[in-house]
């Protein structure tokens, strides 16, 4: 086999998953039903996307373009980066170590929650 193909296979194979990850999000439902098929989808990419990356960051730090540390604190400013935009998008909601905090006056005045599902 070449590496085309082991990949493939490893895809392939990590990609069965999101039908369990569906089902446990919303429940045994059917191929076809759209919001399961969204989801399955979604979990599809996500789980794909997530070992490309790692293979990604493996490699670089294998070939010594960076170091672990280096890797883990871009990490952390990225991520930190991304919390404070979710903040700004979502007004009224932060993210701690505990869970998120709403603060429900500040979300009802800006809005964004207005047509969401109960």
């Amino acid at each position: 086999m070449n590496g085309n193909t082991d990949a493939a296979t490893a895809l392939n194979r990590l990609a069965k998953w999101r039908s369990l990850l569906a089902g446990w999000q919303l429940g045994t439902r059917p191929k076809g039903d759209p919001e399961s098929d969204a989801v399955r989808d979604h979990r599809e990419v996500t789980l794909i996307l997530r070992a490309e990356v790692n293979a990604l960051v493996s490699l670089l730090m294998h070939k010594g373009v960076f170091t672990q540390e280096e890797w883990l604190a871009a990490l952390a400013e990225e991520a930190e980066l991304l919390d404070k935009a979710m903040s700004r998008r979502f007004p009224g909601v932060a993210a701690t170590d505990d869970g998120l905090s709403m603060d429900v006056r500040v979300i009802q005045r800006a809005g964004w929650m207005k047509g969401w599902k109960p």
